[in-house]
């Protein structure tokens, strides 16, 4: 069964950075788009940052030249860097990983920035 496991998350003054990490289990890492999302209070659900199969990144507006996404294929890990980090970036961060016809979810990990 896959599994996704996010950590990496917790408090950072405004500037800071933060990198994120979503390890996976149970799927074909390989061969799976990872996306990161994330969830403030009260918002809906966003995408932030996907990478394919082929290492092809795509961002939001509101995270790039601030964020990447990469990913290591070799430890199944899929990694967000955040940088220059705003407080509107507090949120639950969660990691999905779409393989074949199935899309699988972490548990999310809280970032919080302080102002």
């Amino acid at each position: 069964q896959g599994q996704l496991v996010e950590s990496g998350g917790g408090l950072v003054q405004a500037g800071g950075s933060l990198r994120l990490s979503c390890a996976a289990s149970g799927i074909n890492f390989s061969r799976s788009t990872m996306t990161w999302y994330r969830q403030a209070p009260g918002a809906e659900r966003e995408w932030v940052a996907v990478i394919t199969i082929g290492s092809n990144t795509n961002y939001r507006d509101f995270a790039k030249g601030r964020f990447t996404i990469s990913r290591d294929n070799a430890k199944n890990t899929v990694y967000l860097q955040m940088n220059s980090l705003k407080p509107e970036d507090t949120a639950v961060y969660y990691c999905s990983a779409r393989w074949d016809i199935r899309t699988y979810w972490g548990q999310g990990t809280q970032v919080t920035v302080s102002s």
